[in-house]
């Protein structure tokens, strides 16, 4: 490693100290909930779930909609919640507001329960149990009803970072090129102002080929603290020294 970037070297830091303090990185917008979500030895069809739940909307309000559905309904089981009909969810969604496009999602929510119950026998965790590759768990969110490559690669660097679950490669786990890491990427010269999203994806496997995704750590919080869109704060920034700072003010 004796060429690895300075942005990988950072990030190794920033990733393993996200996993030894998890609640620096909530889940929901509320407590009761993370409680819930982060309880994947009981509940890990909630993390599931919120992880089909989280597009077109704000992340901390779509992760809290697997929560609030097993409490209206009172029932918390895969099984149980697999009884419930399309009908019930299509309202629920409605008339509590759960997400921007509420018909749509209500039926993802529901061809989530029914997969999860005939698929994985109502145990979620199967999807990630025995230290499968990375690629296997990438593959199987993907089958879930309408989940693409970004939130199917989140999911499983997530189940890493926050819970510590285990594969037997990390290859496939690629980075999620939102806002903060875009803007990241960019201020460091690592890709052109002009670059596409899959620019910035092979840009990271070329970092970082054995593990592309735990950069995704290292951006979110240099971007949440310090690298702002406007005004950014260089000279708190943990990486600043390194850091070309190509920033268009």
């Amino acid at each position: 490693m004796q060429n690895e970037h300075w942005l990988v070297k950072y990030s190794r830091e920033a990733y393993k100290e996200l996993m030894e303090k998890p609640e620096e990185f909530p889940l929901s917008n509320n407590t009761e909930y993370d409680v819930i979500l982060r309880d994947i030895e009981h509940y890990p069809h909630a993390f599931v779930l919120a992880c089909c739940m989280d597009r077109q909307s704000k992340s901390e309000r779509v992760w809290s909609i697997p929560c609030i559905v097993m409490k209206q309904s009172g029932r918390y089981s895969v099984e149980e919640l697999a009884e419930l009909p399309l009908e019930w969810y299509v309202e629920t969604f409605s008339s509590f507001s759960l997400h921007r496009y509420n018909y749509k999602m209500a039926q993802v929510f529901h061809s989530t329960v029914q997969r999860l119950a005939v698929q994985y026998g109502g145990d979620a965790s199967r999807i990630w149990s025995g230290s499968p590759s990375s690629a296997t768990v990438v593959y199987r969110f993907l089958q879930f009803d309408g989940v693409g490559v970004k939130i199917a690669t989140m999911a499983a660097n997530l189940l890493h970072r926050c819970f510590g679950v285990e594969y037997s490669d990390y290859s496939s786990i690629d980075i999620a090129p939102d806002v903060h890491v875009i803007r990241i990427f960019e201020r460091a010269g690592l890709v052109s102002p002009d670059a596409s999203r899959e620019e910035v994806i092979y840009k990271a496997r070329e970092l970082n080929g054995a593990f592309p995704g735990v950069i995704d750590a290292a951006c979110w919080r240099i971007g949440r603290n310090h690298c702002h869109a406007t005004d950014p704060a260089c000279s708190t920034c943990p990486v600043s020294a390194d850091c070309p700072k190509l920033v268009s003010r």
